[in-house]
């Protein structure tokens, strides 16, 4: 589902990408509501069970790969490495029931991959101490390597975005073909490919940009 809408004369048109990124939000926040509610009601001497028995599991194995990857000291970021995960989830989970990945679109990898780069940016800078020593660090081992370092930098959150995108747009081009192309007799193939695509793929592709974004600000944690 796309939107065409005309504002100051100009034809503006919304992908259903950005739909399909509200839904997510949406799922997510209900999600949360439900879990918060569950957990103020729950009795503090009795063990959790049901949909909170998974949640601490989940949340346990978010902190197992935290601590095992980024070490004790950056478990505050373990938060935002949770929400990321779901969110990528339930993004390239939604091939399943026919709607378009918002992590399909570029412009959304890309705001994620610009997230993960503002946080490594500020911890660099902060372990450097300021921005002076931060600025010196592209200087070496050799000043010559200056244009090299940056460029460095600045191509982290673009192989990062492009990773992701790349995989799950792919993904979803073969399987519109495939619809396409068998026509009645899709449903006898696709399945199995959407196993593939949507819940191998997307998962796979999930932890991917996960613990790359985990090396990228654990890198810049190190003094």
């Amino acid at each position: 589902m796309e939107l065409l809408i005309t504002i100051g004369g100009k034809e503006i048109l919304i992908h259903d990408t950005i739909f399909n990124l509200l839904i997510v939000i949406l799922i997510l926040s209900v999600f949360a509501l439900i879990v918060n509610k569950k957990i103020k009601e729950a009795d503090i001497n009795e063990e959790p069970s049901g949909l909170l028995n998974v949640v601490e599991i989940l949340v346990d194995m978010i902190n197992n790969l935290v601590r095992t990857t980024m070490g004790e000291k950056n478990m505050k970021f373990a938060p935002y490495i949770f929400t990321l995960m779901c969110f990528l989830a339930v993004a390239n989970l939604l091939g399943l029931i026919g709607l378009t990945p918002p992590t399909s679109d570029y412009s959304v990898t890309f705001s994620l991959a610009l997230v993960t780069f503002t946080i490594t940016q500020i911890m660099a800078i902060r372990t450097q101490k300021g921005l002076g020593g931060y600025l010196k660090s592209f200087t070496e081992p050799l000043a010559f390597l200056t244009p090299l370092n940056v460029l460095g930098e600045l191509a982290n959150p673009i192989s990062l975005s492009f990773r992701l995108f790349g995989n799950i747009m792919s993904g979803g081009i073969i399987m519109t073909l495939l619809y396409n192309a068998l026509g009645y007799f899709a449903p006898l193939v696709t399945p199995l490919l959407h196993g593939y695509f949507d819940v191998f793929s997307g998962l796979l592709q999930t932890f991917i940009f996960s613990m790359l974004t985990m090396i990228f600000i654990s890198g810049a944690t190190e003094e």
